[in-house]
């Protein structure tokens, strides 16, 4: 299965292309930074973005493309900016056919770490390790497009079945889907206690 990551930004755009395997291998494909002029209109920037994701989705074909979900900042500019990248990014894969994922820092930090609150240096390192490489990618948004698409390939819901799943879980997949499932299970006890 190809995957290609999406760390959505408007000025700096991450893309990155890993191919998960049997056994959940991970085999680095590509990665880049679709770039827009700041000096330009949002418009034209908006463009810029969708037309260099299209054409990598046009170049490596992937058969998901996984976006970070967009969480609320501070800077309401730069999550505006950073939404409406997310945007053309599920726009060119809708056009494409291609099923979208979306995953948040902290599911991408819990996948490849197995800790949600990991500092963004452990994350940078791990995926450079878990994909082989000499060094970490640069700049930040590469290295964390690399990381989107190998949380979805991580993910522990639906990839493997039955005790064929359980077996071929790392440690921290195995943490990430206990917390998920404990997480699932103090909601559905909060809804019972209130009666819902």
């Amino acid at each position: 299965m190809i995957i290609l990551g999406v760390d959505p930004g408007l000025t700096r755009c991450g893309v990155g292309v890993v191919e998960a395997g049997a056994s959940r291998r991970l085999s680095f494909i590509h990665v880049d930074v679709v770039r827009s002029d700041p000096h330009i209109s949002q418009d034209l920037r908006l463009l810029a973005v969708y037309n260099g994701l299209a054409a990598k989705m046009e170049r490596f074909c992937p058969d998901t493309v996984s976006i970070e979900r967009v969480f609320a900042q501070e800077n309401r500019n730069t999550v505006l900016g950073t939404a409406q990248a997310a945007g053309m990014a599920m726009l060119a894969a809708a056009q494409r056919g291609i099923p979208v994922a979306l995953h948040t820092p902290t599911e991408a930090k819990m996948s490849i770490t197995g800790n949600g609150r990991a500092p963004k240096i452990q994350v940078e390192r791990m995926v450079a390790q878990l994909l082989g490489l000499s060094q970490i990618p640069q700049p930040a948004d590469a290295a964390d497009a690399l990381a989107q698409a190998i949380c979805h390939a991580l993910r522990p819901a639906g990839a493997l079945q039955g005790g064929e799943r359980e077996q071929h879980l790392t440690l921290a997949q195995r943490q990430w889907a206990d917390a998920a499932h404990h997480a699932k299970a103090s909601r559905h006890t909060r809804g019972v206690d209130r009666g819902m």
